[in-house]
């Protein structure tokens, strides 16, 4: 059984780690990268110059913004930013996260890990809206209508068919209606052992 952290993990084995990263940022280049002129196909040179601006995956612009001498700045996508994040703020309730990005809370914990100033903004952002959303989705599993699936993204889809899934055996164990809960043998046995030393004494 996977657990949910898998995802926010670097986990060579985890489908929503490789897919997450592969996500493409927009960044520009601080030094210039020898032999790597063919990642920037408007350009006819062999190098990648400093201050040329491309998309990368994230898988890539992570290991070039590793450390202290990074090779590249990023800019966060626009569904990060204050703009959106106030539109959380105001009712995160209200707002299609599948459609900002499919793994909008993945995507966010791994731009902590840029050296970015509104990194700490993002995080406190990823909390509050995920606290907002936790009732609606238990509430959600309530409701059979199967288009609500794909109006989550995936962290919290983890969450909604787990509890979808625990709502319809529930229902069903109800249903059964006529069944009666029976005390148990070893129960039974220890109440009797209890009345004996009762009585002894």
């Amino acid at each position: 059984m996977t657990t949910l952290s898998c995802s926010y993990l670097p986990d060579y084995f985890s489908i929503t780690d490789i897919l997450c990263t592969e996500e493409r940022l927009s960044c520009e280049l601080e030094v210039t990268l020898p032999r790597l002129g063919f990642l920037d196909l408007s350009s006819d040179s062999k190098d990648l110059k400093s201050g040329t601006k491309l998309e990368l995956p994230l898988w890539l612009a992570q290991a070039l913004n590793f450390g202290r001498h990074t090779s590249i700045s990023i800019d966060i996508p626009k569904t990060y930013k204050e703009r959106y994040r106030e539109i959380l703020l105001a009712d995160a309730c209200a707002v299609e996260l599948s459609k900002w990005n499919l793994y909008y809370y993945e995507l966010g914990m791994y731009l902590r890990k840029f050296n970015n100033r509104d990194s700490e903004m993002i995080i406190d952002s990823l909390l509050l809206t995920f606290r907002s959303r936790f009732r609606l989705i238990m509430d959600w599993t309530q409701n059979s209508n199967p288009m609500l699936n794909s109006l989550l993204p995936r962290l919290e889809r983890d969450l909604f068919l787990p509890g979808r899934k625990a709502e319809e055996q529930l229902s069903e164990w109800l249903k059964k209606g006529s069944s009666v809960i029976e005390t148990s043998q070893s129960a039974a046995n220890l109440k009797k052992r209890k009345r004996t030393d009762c009585d002894l004494d």
